[in-house]
């Protein structure tokens, strides 16, 4: 098997801090080579405040797990960028290997 190795990035968010203008960044101008969106059930942050999906709970501000992976030059780059628009502590990146056609 022939692998390529890529960068994952997750960025964790919830409903309401911009992911609609973070997809099409990803989407339309850097053109990553894979995104999924996670929306989660609960999650809490540095501040420790609860975002939830309690019954009574109306508004829509989940949590909202960002991830997309491609090779790490280009990742870099869109990092860079990235890091202009969300608030530190919120991006986690590793390195990964992606299988390949023989």
């Amino acid at each position: 098997m022939k692998t390529t190795t890529v960068t994952m990035v997750r960025v964790y968010l919830t409903e309401r801090k911009g992911v609609n203008d973070l997809l099409s960044y990803l989407h339309d101008q850097s053109q990553v080579r894979g995104v999924t969106v996670f929306r989660g059930i609960t999650g809490f942050g540095k501040s420790g405040h609860v975002h939830s999906s309690a019954l009574l709970d109306l508004s829509m501000d989940l949590p909202v797990v960002i991830e997309f992976f491609d090779l790490p030059e280009r990742v870099a780059i869109i990092l860079k960028h990235l890091n202009t628009l969300i608030e530190p502590g919120h991006i986690v990146c590793w390195p990964a290997e992606i299988n390949q056609p023989d």
